[in-house]
């Protein structure tokens, strides 16, 4: 092609003015029907928005310059012919510097048919490697590529520090049929700060959006996202990844240590700690302490400390309060080959409303209900997902897929499920809006909750799903395929708030209160439970565990020695939130730190000490964990006793294994000669005493172990005369034959 005919096209106008009008402005909509190369009767022509060029040029794949562009508007737009069909790059100058790229607008669509597929009927489980922004070499080009969900968006582009946040510069592609927004950016690499600017179909230019699939983030009061590289992380923990796939969770021990990570420890200079320091410090501590699994209160990024998590912008990001990607990886990695399951709170049920998240995204309701009676969540003031939506549900499923296969976490416990499956949760009369069936039950949220057990348990056999749900709503913890909901295990949120209220009453009055400590043994088996103990509890003027007894000080700490030891006797796995385990005095504060002193003197050291030997026995005695869910592996004893304040229980494993006999004293009154039944006759061993003066006790006792003789008693054939101590718990084992 000649010189003279490749500059014809230049010598006419060959855009129309309204598109020249619009992408000056930033509002064109369709940006690759103007930008980027065009055949034309004369040859190739490319077209290019280079804010404050003066001039612009292409360079050929072999190095050959072409003329200086004209310029058809002042503010950088320019256009000129290109030889040949092959790649090009754009040359820009001003005064004497000169910067050389490619043209975004050269490059073909970063997505396929299939995705497009997916995405439009709700189905993409794989959704986050197909959005959000992805290290890739597209074309032959490294770069960037960028795909963003808004359907109702009148133009989005990809802002950051590559383009001086300048939302004319990188105006997107919009993928019809789906409502996804794509481009690639050559060059953008690792660590690039990126938004998304949107304006919305009124002509409303929105404050610049998070990505809701950014997989890091700055660290608050910042919030862009930030571009990086998930595959350059080595793991080390197949062998944890391939026995887990076999684990019979239920029948399995099971001590969970819940955990906050910004209060937990810090720094000498009141600094949260990295990732890895967390790794050197909390991981040796919970597994000398015995604890099979670590659950991290919410590490989405989220903008506020005070949510604790619990209202997340970045649903795909660890919070970088703590480090980057790779070190929260590593974090996990480094449990998994300690023997240290990990997880994670995760929040489906609502999210915050801060102008860079996802409410009102492109300008509507788009995540959330565009009504206030399902949108808004009155007691946390935050938005509510609209569940019925298939893209909203496919992301919070594919969310949760995220997190189990990047970061191999090896449970979801799922937040404030009783809020997602009643419409009138927390609502007046006329606040709510009913069902399809004019029912207060949320059926698309029951649809979804089914569909994400199904998925999760499909795709990573193992994990664990846990369902936060205070009602009595049926078969949370049952297959989906006989009308349960799923979930591996449920909170026991009555069992919890019954014994607390319990131990609140002053011993003397006890008595008349002995059914809160036994009526969880009456549904007990109806669902998979974990007993809970959580930071919930030692908040907001609750005050810490050991202050919810009444009594000296004393009396406070051999209470709540009795009551753990209660616990881990009693069916169901075992959570206790950081503190609990020393017997912390003060309420839990998310801007503090744990009394670590406390822990270290009496009598919080004999509280942990207490708990390391619980869960050591937890470990050892399958009667304490292998029947939890069932019950053939429990018969009370003694659950009438409330002239005393005694309880007694016997539970059982399979038919090898040794009964453990748990026999609890819930006044300051020690019980010198008290009959006990017992499952059979012989010598039966004291293993576990908490009034033991190791534990902080005051060391009365049975001398090791009692003899059962054939004297009927409740329970039994077998009886024995213990001593009980006061405000302690007893366990028994019979001695070997």
């Amino acid at each position: 092609m000649s010189r003279r005919a490749a500059s014809a096209p230049t010598r006419a106008p060959t855009l129309a003015a309204a598109d020249r009008d619009a992408l000056v402005a930033g509002t064109h909509d369709d940006p690759f029907r103007v930008l980027g190369p065009h055949r034309t009767a004369a040859g190739r022509l490319v077209r290019a928005f280079v804010p404050g060029a003066e001039t612009l040029c292409a360079i050929g794949p072999r190095g050959g310059r072409s003329r200086p562009f004209r310029r058809l508007h002042p503010e950088g737009l320019f256009e000129g012919p290109v030889a040949g069909t092959g790649r090009y790059a754009l040359e820009a100058t001003r005064g004497d510097d000169a910067r050389r790229f490619h043209d975004p607008y050269a490059f073909g669509p970063s997505l396929g048919p299939m995705d497009d597929w997916l995405m439009g009927e709700g189905t993409h489980e794989a959704l986050f490697d197909r959005l959000g922004a992805h290290l890739t070499i597209h074309e032959g080009i490294p770069g960037t590529r960028f795909a963003v969900w808004a359907p109702n968006a009148h133009r989005v582009s990809v802002i950051g520090d590559f383009n001086q946040w300048d939302g004319r510069r990188h105006p997107m592609r919009r993928r019809l049929g789906t409502g996804v927004w794509e481009l690639f950016l050559p060059a953008v690499g690792v660590g690039a700060l990126y938004k998304y600017e949107i304006i919305g179909a009124d002509g409303t230019l929105l404050p610049a959006k998070a990505d809701p699939v950014g997989f890091a983030a700055e660290r608050r009061p910042a919030s862009a996202s930030i571009v990086c590289d998930l595959a350059e992380f080595a793991w080390h923990d197949a062998a944890w990844m391939t026995a887990r796939t076999r684990a019979d969770v239920r029948r399995a021990p099971m001590a969970i240590y819940e955990v906050h990570a910004g209060s937990w420890r810090r720094g000498a200079d009141g600094r949260w700690l990295t990732y890895d320091e967390l790794a050197d410090a909390l991981i040796p501590y919970v597994t000398e302490l015995g604890f099979t699994h670590l659950e991290l209160l919410p590490v989405s990024e989220h903008p506020f400390d005070g949510s604790w998590g619990y209202q997340p912008v970045g649903l795909f990001a660890p919070t970088s309060r703590f480090g980057d990607p790779a070190g929260f990886a590593r974090f996990i990695d480094r449990c998994h080959q300690a023997g240290l399951g990990v997880i994670l709170d995760w929040v489906p049920a609502h999210f915050p409303t801060d102008p860079h998240g996802l409410a009102r995204f492109d300008g509507t309701a788009l995540y959330e209900h565009e009504d206030p009676r399902r949108g808004f969540h009155p007691d946390w003031h935050t938005a509510i997902y609209n569940l019925g939506r298939r893209e909203v549900a496919n992301l919070l499923v594919a969310n949760a897929l995220f997190w189990c296969e990047r970061y191999h976490v090896d449970g979801l416990r799922v937040d404030a499920v009783a809020s997602m499956l009643y419409l009138d949760y927390s609502r007046p009369d006329g606040a709510w809006l009913p069902n399809a069936q004019g029912g207060r039950e949320n059926l698309e949220a029951v649809d979804f909750l089914r569909r994400l057990t199904d998925t999760v348990h499909a795709r990573h056999p193992g994990v664990l799903l846990i369902a936060e749900e205070s009602t009595a709503w049926p078969q949370v913890s049952h297959p989906t395929r006989d009308g349960g909901l799923g979930f591996d295990f449920k909170w026991n949120m009555g069992w919890m708030h019954d014994t607390l209220q319990y131990l609140h009453e002053d011993p003397i009055h006890r008595r008349w209160h002995h059914d809160r400590m036994t009526f969880g043994l009456v549904y007990a088996f109806t669902e998979a439970f974990v007993l809970p103990l959580s930071h919930d509890e030692v908040v907001h003027g609750k005050g810490a565990l050991v202050r919810k007894a009444p009594g000296d000080a004393w009396q406070r700490h051999a209470t709540l020695r009795a009551y753990y030891a209660f616990m881990w006797g009693h069916p169901g796995k075992k959570l206790l939130f950081m503190g609990g385990e020393f017997g912390q005095d003060r309420e839990w504060d998310h801007d503090g730190v744990l009394d670590w002193a406390a822990a270290d003197a009496p009598p919080g050291a004999g509280v942990r000490r207490l708990v390391r030997d619980l869960n050591r026995l937890l470990r050892a005695e399958p009667a304490l964990h292998r029947c939890d869910g069932t019950p053939d592996g429990f018969q009370w004893l003694a659950v009438d006793d409330r002239e005393h304040s005694v309880f007694a229980w016997v539970r059982r494993g399979g038919p090898d294994d040794r009964p453990v006999v748990v026999v609890a004293n819930f006044t300051p009154v020690p019980r010198l000669a008290h009959r006990i039944g017992l499952p059979h006759g012989g010598e039966w061993h004291e293993v576990l005493n908490t009034d033991a003066a190791v534990y902080g006790g005051s060391n009365v006792g049975n001398a090791g172990g009692v003899r059962a003789v054939a004297s009927p008693w409740p329970g039994g054939e077998w009886s024995a005369v213990v001593q009980l101590p006061p405000l302690a718990t007893c366990w028994f084992v019979p001695a070997p034959c």
